[in-house]
């Protein structure tokens, strides 16, 4: 009997013990957004979306209202990228194109302003619908395009919260040995503090377009020649001033004015220019979007950069001298007696030419890359400030402003992210060119639609023929009306891989991309790319076989505009 009781109590003990380990393993395989953690550092979910840009958290929402487990892992710290880092001012172009989450986010913005409390340094009635072609209110739609980059980083700190949406922060792509690839399909991706996440799709939502180039996608740096699409403003375009970004009066580019012996003054290339419509490897001018405030509670004096040489200004001094008034064009009013302060004139805050390598430079390249457009621009701030060669006027207007103190609280207020206007760009499925933008053609299997002009910054500055200074690289074209989007603009040729969306840096010539790179577009762009990966899954075929009516019906139901006739009103 004794024996018996004995082995009773083992079995109960071995039973409790097994359910035990059996529990405790399904608690910790559980995840709040529906995936699955296998250890401490492999994550599962259906859908991996990588990049913290306004597309990736955008297409995150779109896949978990679509039922899917999704996880975004960004390597960014602040959720947004340039609608949360100081582009506030939004290029919209046709507003009523801008469908989906895209116009919610704008709705929401608008929602932020209609409580009294977001007006902590302007009154709201002093805050004037203001806009050189992007008015900030709609009251009619209850839409908002011009806000404060704090206001759109809580917007998408609520669509993660209210979506339940699970977001690893600092989390860096190994570029080298990451992406797992099997039969044309990516694995896992892993990052380098060696998280690695397993899932049946996967998105690109970064500006550089990491994943696609370690997933070994074919894609392009720099502009095609007119040649490669038979378009008209690629490759080199010297000699266009479509906006007011160039030197307007003929200015030596030497250190001794009119001496080539003394050598080039700082920021002027010594290349040789190709003939126009020529190729290169070179992108458009980055700079920081920087948020100002004139209101001396809420301002911080422009500082004095550590290593600050007056001499790599000289050219500005120079315009000067020939009478240029317009510093403050470009100083676009945002709430709160602030600004989303952009590039304007023929020297200003694009540092053009010193960002070619940055599309495939390592992490820590990038990261100097970044220090040295910081140092330009904040001395550039500074020089217009306080140098004596700066008109008196032009000194004393500039120190009325300075850094807007409630932004960018953990980066010295300074924008945590800068402007990539251009990095690398898929080679997919459809390439948009020119023609597709300029109307030219029909755009096949449309999945959202843009409006803005064929906008490139400048690519270079250079020494002309004549002996002076000049840049080169300005376009802005615009189109006749909105155009569609295809389908193929984000999705790899399927011989190369069956289960990437590419949300930014999307299949485009140089050209197109001016026009395609704007943030409510890349916020479209997103939704459609999740509504397509839960899609495929639901269908269990490639990207590229997903049948597009089904892709077409689901985004018109979500609201995504993708033809003229479905524009809102």
């Amino acid at each position: 009997m004794k024996t018996l009781i004995v082995k009773y109590y083992n079995l109960k003990l071995l039973l409790f013990t097994t359910l035990f380990f059996l529990t405790l393993g399904l608690h910790s395989s559980c995840s709040s957004n529906g995936g699955s953690e296998k250890n401490d550092s492999i994550y599962q979910s259906e859908i991996i979306i990588y990049g913290g840009t306004s597309a990736a958290i955008t297409a995150a929402v779109q896949a978990k209202k679509m039922g899917k487990s999704v996880v975004v892992v960004s390597p960014d710290i602040h959720l947004g990228g340039l609608s949360s880092g100081g582009l506030g001012f939004t290029d919209t172009g046709d507003k009523s194109v801008i469908g989906g989450l895209a116009r919610e986010f704008y709705h929401r913005i608008f929602m932020h302003y209609q409580n009294e409390d977001s007006w902590k340094w302007q009154k709201k009635d002093e805050y004037g619908n203001v806009g050189q072609g992007t008015p900030a209110i709609d009251g009619n739609a209850r839409t908002m395009w011009i806000f404060e980059p704090h206001a759109a980083e809580k917007v998408f700190e609520d669509f993660v919260l209210e979506n339940d949406i699970q977001v690893f922060k600092d989390e860096w792509l190994d570029r080298k040995n990451g992406v797992q690839l099997e039969n044309g399909k990516i694995i896992s991706i892993t990052t380098l503090s060696g998280k690695t996440f397993e899932g049946k799709m996967f998105i690109d939502a970064t500006y550089e377009g990491d994943l696609m180039a370690a997933a070994k996608v074919g894609y392009h740096v720099g502009r095609e020649s007119n040649e490669t699409y038979g378009e008209t403003w690629n490759g080199i375009q010297f000699g266009v001033f479509q906006h007011r970004h160039y030197f307007k009066e003929p200015i030596s580019p030497y250190i001794i004015s009119g001496d080539p012996s003394s050598g080039l003054l700082p920021e002027i290339s010594d290349s040789q220019l190709a003939e126009n419509g020529t190729g290169d490897n070179k992108v458009q001018a980055y700079n920081f979007r920087m948020c100002l405030s004139q209101n001396p509670d809420n301002s911080i004096p422009f500082p004095k950069p550590v290593g600050y040489d007056p001499s790599r200004y000289e050219l500005l001094a120079r315009v000067y001298e020939k009478g240029w008034t317009e510093t403050f064009d470009k100083y676009d009013p945002i709430p709160n007696l602030k600004t989303d302060t952009n590039n304007h004139g023929p020297f200003s805050t694009d540092y053009i030419g010193k960002n070619y390598a940055y599309p495939e430079a390592s992490y820590e390249e990038r990261k100097s890359i970044i220090k040295e457009h910081e140092d330009y621009q904040k001395g550039l701030m500074y020089f217009i400030a306080n140098d004596p060669k700066v008109p008196e006027n032009v000194r004393e207007e500039m120190n009325k402003w300075g850094l807007a103190k409630d932004e960018f609280i953990d980066n010295g207020n300074w924008p945590h992210q800068i402007y990539v206007r251009e990095a690398r760009r898929l080679i997919g499925d459809y390439v948009m060119t020119e023609h597709d933008v300029l109307g030219a053609k029909d755009v096949p299997q449309p999945i959202g639609m843009g409006s803005y002009a064929l906008d490139s910054h400048n690519i270079q500055r250079i020494v002309t023929a004549e002996g002076y200074v000049q840049n080169e690289g300005d376009i802005g074209v615009k189109p006749k009306e909105p155009y569609s989007i295809s389908y193929g603009t984000i999705i790899p040729k399927k011989e190369e891989c069956e289960n990437l969306l590419v949300a930014v840096c999307v299949s485009s010539s140089h050209t197109a991309f001016g026009s395609i790179r704007m943030e409510p577009v890349f916020m479209i762009l997103g939704q459609s790319a999740a509504t397509a990966a839960a899609l495929a899954i639901d269908d269990n075929v490639s990207v590229q076989d997903l049948p597009y009516a089904k892709l077409q019906k689901k985004l018109q139901s979500d609201g995504q505009v993708m033809v003229l006739e479905e524009r809102l009103k």
